[in-house]
C-alpha cells in the first residue's frame, strides 16, 4: 500500500513539474492600461491625470515591454514612451530602458533623433534582486539626455530603491524607499538625497465572476523637494 501511495505521489509531482516546465516555455503577453489621478515617478511630479498603457511579451525570463504616459486633463503634461528589454532569473533581474519624453534637447521633439547632444531620449541600465520579502534595484543613466554634475560633466544619474511587500486587511501593500546617491540635476540633487518614500495599497474589485479591476492608492513623500502626494488609480486588463 505504501508503494502504491508513493507511486501516486511521484506521478502527480512529475505531472506538475512537466506542466510548470511547459508553462515556462510559453510566450506570455502583457496588455494593460493604468489611469492615475497624478503621474508621480520616483517621488517627482510629472503630470496630472494620465493614461498609461503597457504592451509586452516575455519568454523564458526575457521580456520586451513598451510603456507610455499621456496627460488627460492638461495639454502641457509630460508625454512619454519607454521601451524596456529585461531578463529575470531566480530573483535576479537586469535590464535597459530607452525613455523618450516630449521635452528635451530637441526643440522639434523628434522621436528618431538620437544625437547625444540633441536628443529627447534617456538610456538607463538597471539591476536588482527580489528576495521575496524585499527587493532592491539600482538604476543608472548611461547615454542620451542625462543630467549634469555641479562642474557641468555628465552625471551618470543614478537612483536606487528598496521595496517591501506585505498583506494587511485583505489588501496587498508595498512600502518603498528610494534615494539618489550623488549629485545630478536630473533628479535636482546636489548630493545624496532621499526622493521617494511611498506606501501603496492594491485591491481587486470584482465586477463580474470573471472580470475584476485592480484599484490602488498611493501616498508618496519627497523629502528632497518637500512635496507629498496622494494618488489613486485603476488598471484595465483582459
Amino acid at each position: 500500500m505504501k508503494k502504491v501511495i508513493r507511486l501516486m505521489v511521484l506521478t502527480v509531482m512529475s505531472l506538475f513539474t512537466a506542466t510548470a516546465a511547459e508553462a515556462q516555455t510559453k510566450v506570455e503577453t502583457t496588455l494593460a492600461a493604468d489611469v492615475v489621478s497624478q503621474y508621480i515617478w520616483r517621488g517627482w511630479d510629472l503630470g496630472h491625470t494620465s493614461f498609461q498603457p503597457t504592451l509586452g511579451v516575455g519568454y523564458k525570463g526575457l521580456s520586451l515591454t513598451a510603456w507610455g504616459s499621456t496627460g488627460l486633463t492638461e495639454a502641457s503634461d509630460t508625454r512619454e514612451f519607454d521601451l524596456t528589454l529585461g531578463y529575470t532569473i531566480c530573483g535576479f533581474n537586469i535590464g535597459v530602458t530607452d525613455y523618450w519624453f516630449n521635452e528635451g534637447l530637441d526643440p522639434l521633439n523628434r522621436y528618431f533623433k538620437y544625437d547625444a547632444h540633441g536628443t529627447n531620449h534617456v538610456f538607463e541600465a538597471n539591476v536588482g534582486y527580489d528576495f521575496g520579502f524585499a527587493s532592491i534595484r539600482w538604476f543608472t543613466n548611461f547615454a542620451g539626455n542625462d543630467g549634469r554634475t555641479k562642474s557641468g560633466k555628465r552625471a551618470y544619474s543614478s537612483y536606487f530603491e528598496i521595496s517591501v511587500p506585505f498583506r494587511l486587511g485583505g489588501v496587498s501593500w508595498s512600502a518603498t524607499a528610494g534615494a539618489v546617491p550623488y549629485a545630478t540635476d536630473f533628479y535636482d540633487a546636489d548630493g545624496f538625497a532621499v526622493t521617494n518614500i511611498s506606501l501603496r495599497a492594491t485591491k481587486d474589485i470584482r465586477i463580474t465572476d470573471s472580470f475584476r479591476i485592480p484599484i490602488f492608492g498611493q501616498i508618496t513623500a519627497n523629502p528632497r523637494s518637500q512635496d507629498a502626494y496622494l494618488v489613486f488609480g485603476f488598471t484595465l486588463k483582459p
